[in-house]
């Protein structure tokens, strides 16, 4: 995926604000989606980008108005040292975690009581090797009704490369 098509699947008013954000992005990888976010967000606002793989973390460019910050652990294993985060960005994650309302749970716990989580997801709820808990939106919308959010909204979505399902972003506030 190219930034620019990143950049338009997060795109949303929720996000685009000219006071300053912190945001964790949760399975970041090599950065593409932390990049996106760091083009919406006003100057001087800061990203939480987290992942288990240091290679991957060294590979993420900084941005000139919003600092990159990266953080090597297991977002569903490990306590992160987050507190009162505006949003989570979890793009193309949440189909790795099985227990997702233990991680939704926990991950609430570090949100400022306004917060928004940011999903990108495949829109299938087929299993395969490389997606092993899937979400379609559909799926996604009751999933984070029943952890008491009241507010879950399609934003784009987009062809994948692989196989039929399309790729999703949403947009879930309390």
């Amino acid at each position: 995926m190219e930034l620019n098509q990143a950049i338009t699947l997060l795109q949303h008013p929720a996000i685009i604000k000219n006071d300053k954000q912190v945001w964790a992005d949760l399975g970041s990888g090599e950065g593409l989606f932390s990049r996106a976010l760091a083009s919406l967000l006003a100057a001087d606002s800061t990203i939480y980008a987290v992942d288990q793989n240091k290679s991957a973390l060294q590979k993420i460019k900084q941005q000139q108005k919003v600092m990159i910050k990266t953080t090597y652990a297991d977002f569903v294993k490990d306590d992160l040292a987050f507190h009162d985060l505006n949003g989570i960005l979890m793009a193309n994650a949440l189909h790795f975690v099985r227990d997702k309302t233990t991680l939704i749970k926990k991950l609430a716990g570090y949100c400022h009581k306004e917060h928004c989580f940011l999903i990108v997801e495949y829109d299938t709820d087929t299993p395969n090797p490389w997606v092993p808990y899937p979400l379609s939106f559909i799926t996604l919308k009751q999933f984070f009704q029943q952890c008491g959010y009241k507010s879950v909204d399609k934003i784009h979505e987009v062809p994948s490369l692989y196989g039929r399902a399309k790729i999703y972003s949403a947009i879930i506030k309390p």
